[in-house]
């Protein structure tokens, strides 16, 4: 092999290399663009390279990575990061006959000025990216300035040419597909109808305080309401639940709409098949259109939080992949539901202010009472990191709607303490909160309320139930 063809050789390894390490690096660098639309503020950019010439683009919803319906050619997709949402003002976009905006453009718009926006950024971070590579490279060669210029040159072009023709798919037809998506939950396949009318009811001057959610809010295992109807019945609504906690510390009335076994799609957005009664969803009920402040307790049953805690007792370990994947699959599913859930706490008449109660733990330190059972540290500490991960998406959902959230403390009352917060394993209601364990969720979300611009719950006692 002659000298010639081993430094063209030599050129073009090094071409290739540089071309993979600058299209990398930029890819890795180059920022997510920032764009707003119809009260939605998202991050533009692009998911990892893909083995695939085509498939779903990513969308990041509270910590979760959701591939979108829409389908998109190269390996190349775009990421779309929700960071923030102000769902009411796209409902009054979408009702205004004057102001000739269209919410659906808006937001398509926006979503294509910043995926373009980020392509134009990468090329030049490649572009940049290159230069420094390949002047690093002339430099070590030792070439004459002339060669050195020249060598630069050159990669630098071949570069930004693999580059675009690796991403000129991607850059020109991704536009295209965005620009038919009207909202985020249509990317995932599952978008709420706006054009449904909010339900009003009259307000009580004094402002009124509604509590929805599932078991954790109705106060399953505790004793019903006093003189209850067939729903406090098949909600298992107790007296003991925070809702009644909170009325008798408040001169605020509350409501507490909380059924046992609900989900965000079952139970709050839409109905609930409770024992032989079907109970309408929490969100349509008048009061909540009332509400001047409104307490959430959702998503243990959206993730079967109870089957995970028995499953996870009578096996030999809880970190299996199965039982991770089906999890991690009931965790995206809510996220998508717990989105929609947000756009229709922002869209109530009233603008309540929203605290989204967090999960406690139901185990605290001490598991030894448990080991008869299987329930090992390994164990606990496996079923608290789904907690954990269930807690963020409530967590990271709540910040980007500007809603507040409760985190009640159940420290030193685990379930084998001397005084548990919660019902043990052979009660009705297994790891559910006792009364104790109702009043400090209560305590919590007084301490939410009490933030400031929160209203105050902390005078006379009244109370009402539904």
């Amino acid at each position: 092999m002659s000298r010639r063809i081993r430094t063209a050789i030599t050129y073009l390894i090094i071409t290739i290399l540089v071309a993979a390490a600058s299209i990398a690096v930029a890819l890795a660098v180059t920022p997510a663009q920032s764009v707003s639309a119809a009260g939605q503020t998202v991050q533009v950019g692009v998911a990892g390279p893909s083995t695939q010439l085509s498939g779903p683009g990513e969308l990041d919803l509270f910590g979760q990575k959701l591939p979108t319906t829409v389908q998109f050619a190269g390996p190349i997709r775009p990421r779309i990061q929700l960071t923030h949402i102000t769902l009411s003002k796209q409902l009054e976009e979408f009702a205004s006959t004057s102001s000739g905006t269209n919410p659906t453009t808006s937001i398509a718009d926006a979503l294509v000025q910043g995926f373009r926006r980020y392509f134009y950024w990468q090329v030049a971070m490649v572009g940049l990216v290159a230069i420094v590579l390949a002047g690093a490279i002339a430099g070590w060669m030792r070439r004459g300035r002339g060669r050195s210029l020249a060598l630069i040159v050159s990669i630098a072009v071949i570069t930004e040419a693999i580059n675009l023709g690796a991403i000129m798919t991607t850059a020109y037809s991704a536009p295209a597909k965005l620009s038919h998506v009207h909202s985020l939950q249509a990317l995932v396949g599952d978008a709420p109808d706006l054009h449904a009318p909010v339900t009003r009811a009259p307000s009580p001057a004094s402002g009124s305080i509604v509590v929805i959610g599932d078991s954790t809010a109705a106060g399953l295992g505790n004793p019903l309401v006093s003189h209850p109807t067939a729903t406090d019945r098949a909600c298992h609504r107790s007296i003991d639940s925070y809702a009644i906690a909170l009325a008798r510390s408040s001169s605020t009335p509350v409501t507490n709409l909380a059924c046992s076994g609900a989900t965000t799609a079952d139970g709050l957005l839409g109905p609930q098949k409770a024992g032989s009664l079907t109970v309408p969803a929490q969100l349509s009920r008048p009061a909540v259109a009332a509400a001047t402040t409104v307490i959430v307790s959702i998503g243990a049953n959206d993730v079967q939080w109870s089957t995970q805690l028995r499953i996870c007792a009578v096996s030999v370990s809880c970190r299996n992949n199965a039982d991770q994947a089906a999890f991690q699959q009931d965790l995206s599913q809510f996220s998508t539901n717990y989105l929609q859930l947000l756009s229709r706490l922002q869209a109530l008449p009233k603008h309540p202010q929203v605290v989204i109660n967090l999960y406690y733990d139901p185990f605290g330190d001490d598991v030894r009472c448990l080991s008869h059972l299987g329930v090992t540290t390994d164990k606990q500490q496996a079923t608290l990191s789904k907690r954990t991960a269930l807690n963020h998406v409530l967590q990271s959902g709540a910040q980007a709607a500007s809603f507040q959230t409760a985190s009640p403390d159940f420290s030193g009352h685990g379930l084998c303490s001397e005084t548990p917060f919660v019902q043990g394993v052979k009660s009705a209601a297994p790891f559910h909160p006792t009364p104790a364990g109702e009043l400090a969720i209560a305590l919590a979300d007084q301490h939410a309320l009490q933030r400031p611009e929160a209203p105050s719950v902390t005078q006379a006692p009244t109370s009402s139930t539904g």
